[in-house]
């Protein structure tokens, strides 16, 4: 297959081809399900490449095609040539919006992408200030989860002693969910003019965001001893209702070797939320697993760092002017109110394409620097 600019820049499409050859050869053999652990893998792994592989032959398909009308349409009158080339201009812009969907999904080749994600925010030091934009980036997300069609729910929140919250642990459902989500992991900035401040000055106020990749209670990639656990119940806090706040619902698990932590108090049951909280609990001990058999946990809190100045990823800065710059990439908007409200995408995609990027692009300043 000769390049071209759907397929060339992903990956080598050829030896994709070869590879399902060998596998529809060998699941042609009459002896292919004698090991049936060994079949279901070469099932896997070939509708895994078909999946990768059909959307963009189909989208060189559709190139080809464009330059065939393209042609006849210049073999026209002129006023004929007119109308074709509005119909073209349109069919042309929906398929480079699916174009454009098309390099996003391929660039989510982490074999964790495709989950679900439990993100959690953090509010740094500031008090009030601080809590209250915890609460603000937890509503952004919402809303961003909504524009997406992804469902979230509030597995355990920490009231602030005043407003907003000192924490919140969320589970986002959704295709590539944790693909998309991994881009907000990191320190967030926040200038504004304070609400809570009688003179009316302008504060800068910080909220960590960690964003893990879900892992279920039955995935054989992590097993835990129950011995290793200790299980916890309580109240559930919030709004009262069947159970909640009558009896103890909400469930907490302490990994007992770690130290790691998980909660939830969402659910009516505590059954359901002892099951939420140790997805959690699985999610947290695998990332924290493979960060170190990767040597990149001290490497990610390095580049994180404290929820403080210096070691923000994005800044949102509301007065005396109004802008969103992503540190990473680069990528800034003056429409912050879109953003508050969920408008992230170009942030989240520009980062994908920028590489993943972990630490502020050479060269880019921080607003005000």
């Amino acid at each position: 297959m000769r390049s071209s600019p759907c397929c060339g820049g992903f990956f080598d499409v050829p030896a994709v081809q070869k590879r399902l050859g060998t596998l529809d050869a060998e699941m042609a053999r009459e002896t292919f399900w004698n090991n049936r652990e060994q079949a279901q893998r070469l099932i896997d792994e070939a509708g895994s490449l078909r999946k990768k592989i059909e959307p963009l032959l189909k989208a060189e398909r559709q190139l080809e095609d464009f330059r065939v009308m393209v042609e006849l349409a210049e073999a026209e009158p002129e006023l004929e040539q007119l109308k074709h080339r509005q119909d073209l201009d349109r069919d042309f812009a929906r398929f480079a919006r699916e174009l454009d969907a098309l390099e996003l999904a391929l660039l989510l080749g982490s074999p964790h992408d495709k989950r679900n994600c439990i993100l959690g925010i953090n509010a740094g030091a500031g008090g009030t200030e601080s809590c209250d934009w915890a609460n603000m980036l937890m509503r952004m997300y919402q809303r961003w989860c909504e524009r997406r069609g992804w469902e979230i729910e509030v597995t355990d929140a920490l009231a602030g002693e005043v407003a907003g919250i000192k924490s919140v642990t969320m589970l986002i459902k959704g295709e590539n969910a944790y693909g998309f989500c991994k881009a907000e992991r990191g320190v967030h900035r926040l200038v504004r003019i304070s609400p809570f401040d009688a003179n009316k000055r302008r504060h800068t106020s910080f909220a960590s965001v960690d964003v893990i990749a879900e892992i279920e209670e039955t995935s054989s990639e992590i097993v835990l001893p129950p011995n290793e656990l200790e299980v916890d119940t309580f109240r559930s806090g919030g709004k009262g209702g069947q159970n909640v706040n009558k009896v103890e619902t909400a469930v907490r698990i302490t990994h007992i070797p770690t130290g790691i932590v998980a909660a939830s108090q969402s659910q009516r049951s505590q059954h359901q939320n002892r099951a939420t909280a140790m997805k959690l609990l699985l999610s947290k001990i695998f990332a924290q697993r493979q960060d170190a058999q990767k040597a990149e946990m001290e490497r990610f809190y390095g580049e994180k760092g404290s929820i403080s100045w210096g070691n923000q990823i994005r800044s949102y800065v509301f007065q005396p002017y109004r802008m969103v710059k992503d540190l990473r990439t680069g990528v800034e908007t003056s429409n912050v109110q879109a953003v508050m409200d969920g408008e992230l995408d170009p942030f989240v995609n520009g980062w994908l394409r920028a590489g993943c990027p972990a630490k502020r692009m050479q060269g880019v300043k921080d607003i005000e620097e």
